[in-house]
């Protein structure tokens, strides 16, 4: 070889290469929808640490939990749009940020009020981060088959941090301090950020913002929360306020060009039976665990330590579950898994009526898992069946609107449940589960009447 030949290094094929690239996209991506999916149930665990420490009773308890869920499902209606209009990267970079921000907020707040504005905050960012983490993913992969394995890499990340929530959160009390379940955001935050920084800049693209939309929106969810975890004559007052905000949503909603919630998408029954499947399934789960969150360490005494890993049996499956779903659902069509995830957590609801101060805490531990598989069988299918539904140029549209239903229903879940256990503790708690059961009566309906005709794809 003479010495002005130069040595050329062999390329990856493209496939490979298209991996290799979009690996600190695809961690990054993972890591924040982790993040955020992980402070949605890690609260759960450390609320009586929480109301020992600053007080504020079970309404000031509601209010921690839902402060985050609703600003991130409310925002969620419009942040894909913005997500398209900044950036993929730009608006995942401000949204981690600012929740990492938030997280520093709620544990250093000094008092109830403080850490409800903080949760409010890092609700908010984590509805930037979301649709942005899937966009960076499609981003990093644009072949089709390396995207659906990243896709599929990117989902699981959530249902692994839905299983860590109360376990995290038990542990984090017990060892550190309730403030120890936002610090722990501050290092994985800057990582987050840390690996954004090999993510190639994103396109911005032209993307309509439904403002009046989306304030009325607010508003009304505000307002509807308010009414359902203060009560009183308070509570008339925001239900007021509530159904106001509402019609006028609903007429600005009929003349946007570009409405957040286009009101044609209900006019379909596989929409409304998906939505209102997903909504049942969000008040079982979240209420649920907001419930027995509270049972093990109120009622039974356990620390916050053993109330994580009670969660354990019941959260461990989901993503098991999740996947033995979408086999179902290729084989047989969504109907029978949708359907069935239904029954089954309806029926883990009714199962949990006999638990009391004297269930064998592990009976109890037991018993939610039914529950838990049954919500993990439904959400993929009837995910599947809300896509379907509407045309490929809506289906990010669609996603946002089912997932923002959902978030919703677990947020007024949790409200409900909480108000109705403020007093008798026992009787509450068996009034919220048997309303929980009852919400799933008219999606099974809806479900077995719409789906009546839906089967299993064919051969290609």
């Amino acid at each position: 070889m003479s010495p002005n030949q130069t040595v050329r290094t062999p390329r990856l094929p493209l496939k490979e290469r298209q991996f290799t690239s979009g690996t600190p996209t695809l961690l990054a991506a993972l890591l924040g929808f982790a993040l955020i999916t992980l402070d949605a149930s890690v609260v759960n665990v450390a609320l009586p640490a929480i109301g020992s420490a600053l007080g504020g009773g079970m309404s000031g308890l509601q209010w921690v939990v839902d402060a985050y869920t609703l600003a991130f499902a409310a925002l969620m209606l419009s942040t894909g749009a913005f997500s398209d209009r900044a950036g993929a990267s730009r608006a995942y970079a401000l949204g981690i940020a600012v929740f990492t921000l938030a997280s520093a907020g709620c544990g250093l707040a000094p008092d109830l009020p403080a850490l409800v504005g903080a949760r409010v905050a890092q609700g908010a960012a984590a509805a930037v981060v979301l649709p942005a983490s899937l966009a960076l993913v499609r981003q990093a992969y644009p072949e089709p088959g390396r995207r659906a394995r990243a896709v599929a890499l990117w989902a699981a990340g959530g249902s692994v941090a839905v299983a860590l929530g109360p376990v995290a959160g038990g542990a984090l009390t017990t060892v550190w301090d309730w403030r120890g379940i936002f610090f722990i955001n501050l290092p994985l935050g800057a990582l987050a950020l840390a690996l954004l920084v090999r993510t190639p800049r994103s396109e911005r693209r032209p993307a309509p913002l439904d403002l009046p939309g989306q304030l009325a929106a607010v508003v009304t969810l505000t307002a509807l929360t308010f009414a359902v975890i203060e009560g009183g004559m308070t509570g008339v007052a925001a239900l007021a306020v509530a159904v106001a905000a509402g019609a006028l949503f609903v007429r600005i909603e009929g003349r946007q060009p570009h409405p957040v919630v286009p009101p044609e998408l209900f006019r379909d029954r596989a929409v409304r039976a998906a939505v209102a499947a997903g909504a049942a399934c969000s008040v079982a789960f979240y209420g649920g665990v907001f419930l027995f969150s509270l049972f093990f360490q109120r009622v039974q005494g356990r620390s916050a330590l053993y109330t994580g890993l009670l969660f354990l049996p019941m959260s461990g499956l989901i993503a098991v579950t999740n996947v033995v779903s979408g086999k179902l659902a290729g084989r047989y069509g969504p109907r029978l898994p949708m359907l069935a995830g239904q029954a089954l957590a309806m029926a883990g609801l009714l199962g949990l009526l006999p638990a009391g101060a004297g269930t064998p805490t592990a009976v109890v531990a037991v018993l939610l898992v039914p529950l838990a598989l049954g919500c993990a069988l439904a959400i993929p299918p009837l995910t599947a069946v809300m896509m379907d539904a509407v045309p490929a140029e809506r289906a990010g549209l669609a996603a946002g609107v089912l997932n923002a239903a959902r978030q919703v229903a677990g947020g007024l879940g949790i409200a409900a449940f909480g108000s109705l256990v403020n007093g008798d503790f026992a009787a509450g708690t068996r009034v919220s589960l048997l309303l929980g059961a009852a919400l799933f009566v008219p999606p099974l309906v809806l479900g077995h009447r719409a789906l009546r005709g839906a089967s299993a794809p064919g051969p290609r």
